[in-house]
């Protein structure tokens, strides 16, 4: 199925129910008085999040939702049925904004979240309700109000703790590969990635961590060069990213460090906040190398990029070095858990 992470709707809520007009006439009763009950309520939109849903796709294809009306009052004062809330499921991670607006309605995050997206219609009243002591007949009853109606935008940013990022053939999908069960197509030819795949990876006992591997950069995506930069919303939630660099490529004369600033200057186009979000520095394929040679080359990696953060040395088809890397994620995104618990007790 073709992943699709953005989709536009039309939700249109129901109308309330037409107010009755009635009298009371019965044997005996010589002062009945009208009894016309109120239109039911229109139905409410709402969107839920649920699991098993990995994109919008199906959004491609249904794109209004209807709630029904209400119906109209009756006599005797009886009040007519309002319609059945419709209930619209939604992958997890999903972002509501309003077309005409540009209001972001909300941001569903968790399995079983409602979001209000389209107020139903209230009902009319019914001529009962305009009984006065000067007007005992009164023949006045009013329709229902209309329901919401608005076109939203849907935006799917997946939910993942670490992300990665780099450049295609960097490594980024033999690494998810390599630490849990996704199985991200891996091919020697670059754009292999063309949809963001996401993994669990297991350190311990009840201890784990989603990871997200998005299609790869080049120099000019903000521009629209490659993929571009769409894939990127998908790290604006994470807490750690990391920044995989090939020490080996393929041609002799690419320049590691030159295309990893080029990285960084592309995140930086698309997001500043997500440009300041904490990046470690993976150096990948270290096992294409002789050890001393690997060595040297990462050294001189990191002095020409001025690293300051984190650096991981690793390969990914062989799994050197990525238990290491696993357990510093593990233990930095336990650090920052407590770090915000601890502020929100204060």
């Amino acid at each position: 199925m073709r992943f699709v992470d953005e989709a536009t709707i039309k939700v249109n809520a129901g109308h309330g129910g037409r107010g009755a007009v009635g009298f009371r006439r019965e044997k005996f009763i010589p002062f009945g008085g009208p009894d016309g009950g109120d239109g039911g309520k229109g139905a409410d939109i709402y969107l839920v999040g649920v699991e098993g849903i990995n994109t919008l796709a199906d959004f491609r294809f249904n794109r209004t939702y209807k709630g029904p009306h209400g119906q109209p009052g009756g006599s005797n004062d009886c009040t007519g049925a309002g319609g059945e809330d419709l209930v619209v499921p939604v992958p997890i991670g999903t972002v509501i904004t309003d077309v005409d607006t540009e209001e972001q309605l909300g941001d569903v995050t968790a399995v079983g979240q409602r979001l209000l997206v389209a107020k139903g219609g209230k009902g009319g009243w019914g001529n009962a309700r305009y009984k006065t002591s000067t007007n005992r007949t009164p023949r006045k009853a009013m329709p229902g109000l209309e329901g919401e109606k608005r076109e939203l935008r849907l935006e799917l940013k997946v939910m993942a703790d670490v992300g990665l990022l780099g450049l295609p053939n960097a490594g980024k999908s033999t690494l998810i590969r390599a630490v849990s069960a996704a199985k991200p197509k891996v091919a020697d030819y670059p754009f292999t990635t063309l949809h963001p795949n996401l993994g669990v990876v297991r350190v311990g006992e009840l201890r784990s961590f989603v990871m997200a591997d998005i299609p790869g950069l080049i120099e000019g995506a903000a521009d629209g060069a490659g993929l571009g930069i769409q894939f990127l919303k998908h790290l604006q939630r994470t807490r750690v990213l990391l920044h995989l660099v090939d020490i080996a490529p393929p041609d002799p004369e690419a320049d590691p460090v030159k295309d990893a600033k080029a990285i960084a200057a592309e995140l930086k186009k698309f997001s500043a906040d997500l440009a300041k979000k904490e990046r470690w520095l993976v150096l990948n394929k270290v096992d294409l190398l002789p050890a001393d040679e690997a060595d040297k080359l990462c050294r001189d990696i990191v002095r020409r990029l001025r690293w300051k953060g984190p650096v991981f040395r690793i390969s990914g088809i062989a799994r050197q070095g990525t238990e290491e890397l696993c357990q510093a994620v593990m233990t930095k995104l336990e650090d920052l858990e407590r770090d915000r618990r601890e502020a929100e007790e204060q």
